[in-house]
């Protein structure tokens, strides 16, 4: 018997609604960041990460005292790779939001739709996993998709292959070790802190606006809420993937990029024609193929 089956059906519909309302937050979330493109996409960075260490950081010493740095500290890999992931997110979340407010969220949301496929083929090149071959068929189909929209544009996806890439990587290095997913999120936190920090008070000895006062209070305001916008979802999402069946974190991942393409078609008015929808489509069918497979693998497992 599996941890699911061993949890109440109380607790599981508990942690399905939690996972889906906390992609539903991350798929609304470039709202949030356009709000603030009055400031500079770097000191946006740089306070998303101090708030969110503060909002982190607290809930785990409250809930876990200091045994979380202990258990973490004990492993000899894990804060080494915490560090190099610590990078990978960092990069990832200043290009998401530096994307937004250059008016790219369409492109923001190819990147985690390809993301899970970029994922596949690290886990084939780093770790030596075997694909089956309709998950080729996926990956495939997902190469010709990104294949056709840089012939349509005349250059590659940047901004998505970046984004997809980097939260790849990220979610490789978490792999390769046995840590909490919010305690890691500490460590990594507390690793990019004093860099941020520093950056944020240079700026405002430097610039007269770095830390707070230099955007109006409103903006500051956002700020500081950019932690609770950052930590939040991802405490929430720690909590409801432990209660649920790991195929339909799979599934309920994708309502995340579905809600940012609609944001960028129909809030922010960015151009989506029949040529980009060709491409969109081509993912598309790679991620039905590799969700489909996942979902009849995982029904063909005994319990």
């Amino acid at each position: 018997m599996n941890a699911v089956e061993r949890t109440p059906l109380q607790e599981q519909r508990r942690g399905l609604a939690i996972t889906a309302f906390t992609f539903t937050l991350w798929g609304l979330v470039p709202v949030y960041w356009h709000l603030l493109k009055a400031v500079p996409s770097q000191q946006i960075i740089a306070h998303r990460i101090i708030w969110s260490t503060v909002l982190v950081v607290a809930w785990l010493l409250i809930s876990n005292g200091t045994g979380w740095w202990k258990q973490i500290a004990a492993q000899p890999r894990a804060l080494p790779t915490l560090a190099l992931s610590s990078l990978a997110i960092a990069f990832n979340w200043g290009l998401y939001i530096w994307a937004i407010n250059a008016g790219h969220v369409i492109e923001t949301s190819l990147g985690y739709f390809i993301n899970p496929l970029v994922s596949v083929v690290l886990g084939v090149v780093v770790l030596k996993e075997r694909l089956r071959g309709l998950q080729w068929l996926a990956v495939a189909c997902a190469a010709l998709g990104v294949t056709w929209l840089t012939v349509d544009a005349g250059t590659p996806p940047w901004i998505a292959l970046g984004l997809a890439c980097s939260f790849g990587l990220y979610g490789l290095l978490r792999k390769m070790i046995s840590v909490d997913p919010v305690a890691g999120l500490g460590i990594e936190s507390l690793y990019l802190f004093l860099p941020a920090i520093g950056f944020a008070l240079w700026s405002e000895a430097g610039h007269g606006g770095g830390f707070f006062g230099g955007w109006g209070w409103p903006n500051d305001l956002l700020l500081i809420l950019g932690g609770a916008v950052t930590a939040l979802p991802l405490i929430g999402f720690a909590y409801g993937v432990k209660r649920i069946p790991l195929s339909l974190v799979g599934i309920l991942q994708y309502i995340a990029p579905s809600l940012g393409l609609l944001l960028g078609v129909f809030f922010f008015r960015e151009p989506f024609d029949s040529a980009k929808a060709i491409g969109f489509a081509a993912i598309w069918v790679g991620l039905l193929l590799f969700v489909s497979d996942s979902v009849y693998r995982s029904r063909k497992i005994p319990r």
